[in-house]
């Protein structure tokens, strides 16, 4: 026994976070994070609201987690309807799940404007709603909807909601923050006050909105007050602002000695270290890109730009590491640019496996010429892949892959066979490898994707290792207005190992300075293909 107490984690992403403007899940993408969540150990995985729509419907026809408690989510019973006789209550009964999860008015408010019924009905709706989940072999949870609003207005009939819930056999009773506007003082002496009324701690949740930013700081608020649950999300999506985001409490949690020394969770501390990829995974599959300032899990969470920091940190990681970056996936990255100092250089190029010594006269150079570029307009930072090849470079350990010798791009609009008017790009580019001159043509969807499908078109003796090369962000920023503007372009591309890497183009020319990159992309692929398989030396 650790003599510690058990939280409790719960999962909204596929109910409340499908609330998210701009997300729409099928039934394969709830199965597919249904069976990442329960992988990663959560305690509980609400899957949606099973008979709302034919999606959840669909879900809800059989168990979707192993280990993780599947959770139905609905209303309590109607008023003026028996629970015999409520066909919403029918289908959570019915649904493949462990447990059900009801959402019940707190705030008298609401009872008389959205309900339209008394106080009373409201109360007993929840008894009998808790009661038939039960009588189903099923574990009830019960969400006291604007809980902390309602509170605030009436205090008794707040927690009369939540104590008849308990009373009725709840094992959950979740307070929700549903508007997001509790500050977390407001949190911690309420969640003490259902305590002191008769709702003990070890049944109590929390469910917080982060319409303030505060969600996070919120759940926290309630664990310290003595609420044992905590819901949220995968990355904080949710309607409006978000939810709680779950990918920062739980290694604020399992990290922070404030919570380890009194709490321990279901997940192990080898789960813990694949939080980041968990997180990178889930954007995958919403087709966004990574926060890069996410806490614990951000590519920038432990990096590093000024020239002192990384000095001490190359000394004692700790200086500036709230928690060792790999205890949550992540790793410590010391940035390249016109701000950064020698440390910095040699930090980044040894974590890459390029050693170099402090008094060499490359690494001078190589210094100069980066602060060079990013005077121009390179952002180095940004573009781990483009900075590796240059310091490569000068170092000498490149292969001469390929060589473009000529690339034309061409935009037309014209009437198709049918008489639709589109627009077309086509792009040509003629590529020498082993000395023979290859020419690929290709339309695509602009002229940047048109390009990026004619380079890769051919590559000789090399195409067979780009293949799974794709191109999965693309940013462009102007620089400088008038008609001299300066273009960067930073492309993000991934290959079928999971790999991701970023590379910088600048040009006066939007075009060329996309193609800068794009040819940056395929060259670091390439040389990271050897790098593994040892024959960079060889090459």
């Amino acid at each position: 026994m650790t003599g510690r107490e058990r939280l409790f984690l719960f999962d909204t992403t596929l109910r409340d976070g499908q609330q998210t403007p701009g997300i729409d899940f099928s039934v394969e993408d709830k199965i597919a994070i249904a069976g990442m969540l329960d992988a990663f150990g959560l305690d509980y995985v609400e899957g949606g609201y099973p008979g709302a729509n034919p999606t959840d419907t669909a879900f809800f026809t059989k168990k979707r987690t192993a280990r993780a408690k599947f959770v139905a989510f609905g209303m309590t019973k109607r008023v003026g309807v028996s629970a015999s006789n409520d066909p919403g209550l029918a289908a959570l009964v019915q649904a493949s799940s462990d447990a059900i999860c009801f959402v019940a008015k707190s705030w008298d408010y609401h009872v008389r404007v959205a309900l339209g019924c008394t106080n009373d009905e409201n109360l007993d709706a929840i008894k009998a709603s808790v009661e038939a989940a039960m009588a189903a072999g099923k574990e009830a949870l019960v969400d006291c909807e604007h809980f902390f609003d309602g509170f605030k207005a009436n205090p008794d009939y707040a927690l009369a909601c939540a104590k008849t819930a308990f009373e009725a056999g709840a094992r959950w009773i979740v307070l929700c923050d549903t508007n997001g506007g509790t500050l977390p003082s407001e949190v911690r002496a309420i969640v003490g006050k259902v305590i002191e009324g008769g709702v003990p701690g070890d049944h109590l949740g929390i469910h917080a909105h982060d319409d303030t930013g505060q969600a996070v700081a919120n759940s926290l608020a309630a664990v310290e007050a003595g609420a044992r649950q905590i819901q949220g999300t995968l990355n904080g999506i949710g309607e409006r602002c978000g939810n709680a985001n779950l990918i920062s409490l739980i290694p604020t949690l399992m990290l922070k000695p404030a919570f380890t020394e009194r709490f321990e969770l279901g997940i192990t501390h080898e789960a813990l270290s694949g939080i980041s990829r968990l997180s990178h995974a889930f954007d995958e599959l919403l087709n966004r890109a990574p926060d890069e300032q996410a806490p614990y899990v951000g590519s920038s969470a432990f990096a590093t730009k000024a020239g002192i920091h990384a000095s001490a940190l190359l000394k004692e990681p700790e200086t500036y590491e709230h928690v060792p970056p790999e205890t949550v996936g992540n790793r410590r990255r010391v940035m390249v640019s016109d701000q950064g100092g020698k440390a910095n250089f040699i930090a980044e190029l040894k974590r890459r496996g390029v050693h170099v010594a402090r008094d060499d006269s490359r690494l001078d150079t190589l210094i100069a010429l980066v602060k060079d570029r990013e005077a121009q307009g390179y952002a180095y930072e940004g573009a781990d892949a483009s900075f590796e090849l240059l310091a490569r470079q000068m170092l000498g350990h490149v292969p001469n892959f390929f060589a473009v010798t000529s690339f034309r791009c061409m935009v037309e609009r014209r009437f198709d066979s049918v008489g639709q008017l589109k627009t077309v790009s086509e792009a040509v580019v003629k590529v020498m490898v082993d000395g023979e001159e290859k020419m690929s043509v290709a339309e695509g969807n602009g002229p940047v994707n048109a390009l990026d499908i004619a380079l890769r078109k051919d590559l000789g003796k090399f195409q067979d290792e780009i293949e799974d090369l794709e191109l999965v962000d693309y940013k462009v920023r102007i620089l400088n207005g008038g008609t001299e503007a300066v273009t960067r372009v930073l492309i993000e591309s991934q290959d079928g190992q999971g790999s991701r890497w970023r590379t910088v183009g600048v040009s006066d020319n939007v075009i060329d300075a996309s193609f800068q990159a794009l040819m940056d992309s395929i060259t670091f692929k390439l040389m990271k293909n050897r790098e593994l398989a040892g024959l960079v030396a060889a090459e």
